[in-house]
């Protein structure tokens, strides 16, 4: 079935250059035939998908592109226009009668391993609505406690601070591997590939699952560091106390080797009668 975009749009325009048969348009704009002639808008104020141009990316990739860029996940299937792989790719051919589009071309349709399968009809009822995006939960910081204990003894192994961890991304399109600063990662935001300069743009549940995963592991790091510095404040206590006792101990075995014997010349004490 054809690809929609939903009310829930932000207007973020991550999915237009990544449509490969140009279906995409930004509100208000017209849009373009394949024989050159231009239509009204389908939608006045978020972008929209021109049914007779999408293919649901079939011929070209193994996933809806818009879909797989969107943040706010609006890109979705229209139950009002159900279609199969064998239309869709008919339709890629007419669109791009310049290429040479196999039968075994790129299709979500296809299972990995499997064969193309026509999708069963969708359920008349609308896409429930997708969450709004808004700011990620900052990640914790280290408990007061940990971080003087930080201070005062230096471990051999740190963590950087949360604001300085890169987020690693893999692109879709040419699965080359890069990072972003996470300060950057953002719901929204569009990243480009250095390698092939597909854009990629994390969802409102990416950018959370990520933000999750540096904080839980600072709280465990920190929890650990802390545990492990209580225990060793116990252990040097213990070991204190029996160096006072050990060197009480030996000042008194020192004293008594001292004075166990008299030294030469000493006063002894006279015994007897004495006569006044």
């Amino acid at each position: 079935m054809a690809t929609m975009i939903t009310s829930e749009c932000i207007n973020c325009g991550a999915c237009e250059p990544e449509c490969p048969n140009t279906a995409i348009y930004q509100g208000a704009v017209e849009w373009q035939a394949p024989d050159g002639a231009m239509h009204p808008a389908l939608s006045s104020e978020i972008f929209y998908i021109v049914p007779e141009k999408c293919t649901e990316c079939v011929g070209f990739h193994d996933h809806e592109a818009c879909a797989a860029v969107c943040p706010v996940d609006c890109c979705v299937p229209n139950p009002d226009i159900p279609e199969t792989h064998d239309v869709l790719l008919a339709r890629a051919r007419q669109l791009h009668p310049e290429q040479t589009i196999a039968d075994d071309a790129p299709s979500r349709f296809k299972k990995e391993g499997g064969e193309v399968t026509t999708p069963a009809a969708a359920p008349a009822a609308a896409p429930a609505p997708a969450a709004q995006p808004k700011a990620a939960p900052a990640p914790a910081a280290a408990p007061p406690a940990a971080a003087a204990a930080a201070e005062e003894f230096q471990s051999g192994l740190a963590i950087p601070p949360p604001e300085d961890w890169d987020v690693p991304i893999r692109c879709f399109r040419c699965q080359g591997e890069y990072a972003v600063p996470f300060p950057t990662y953002r719901a929204g935001t569009v990243f480009r590939c250095p390698h092939c300069l597909g854009s990629f743009v994390p969802t409102l549940s990416m950018v959370r699952a990520v933000a999750d995963a540096i904080e839980r592991f600072h709280e465990g790091w920190s929890a650990a560091f802390e545990r492990f510095h209580d225990k060793r404040q116990r252990e040097l206590a213990q070991f204190e106390e029996r160096q006072r006792q050990d060197l009480a101990r030996f000042a008194q075995q020192l004293h008594d080797i001292a004075t166990r014997e008299r030294a030469p010349g000493a006063p002894t004490k006279r015994r007897g009668f004495f006569s006044f």
